[in-house]
């Protein structure tokens, strides 16, 4: 094996473990955005639970950010909470997963 297949080989590497920790990063927020939109929508228990479920797991390959935030103002509506509450939200849910994943510096 060339040294250019070993630094090739690594780049693969590098790019499955970083999709993976995005995958994972993107659930996780998910979850505690649909936790608090939950909250919102007055749900607890196996309601909440579901909700969440749903949010998280619905169209996994092909949900998007903005699928996510559309899904999740529109039913928080009627709560008076707009698209940009649920967008800064979708932000602090990640930005705190991302904390919790980082590996300390």
């Amino acid at each position: 094996m060339t040294t250019f297949d070993k630094r090739e080989q690594g780049f693969e590497a590098k790019f499955a473990h970083d999709e993976e920790l995005m995958f994972k990063a993107t659930a996780r927020s998910n979850k505690l955005l649909g936790q608090w939109a939950a909250a919102q929508l007055g749900l607890s228990g196996s309601a909440a639970a579901s909700y969440v479920t749903a949010l998280v797991t619905d169209n996994l390959e092909s949900q998007t950010i903005d699928g996510v935030v559309g899904r999740v103002s529109d039913d928080l509506s009627g709560k008076g909470v707009t698209r940009e509450q649920v967008a800064q939200k979708l932000q602090e849910c990640l930005h705190q997963v991302i904390q919790q994943v980082e590996p300390d510096k």
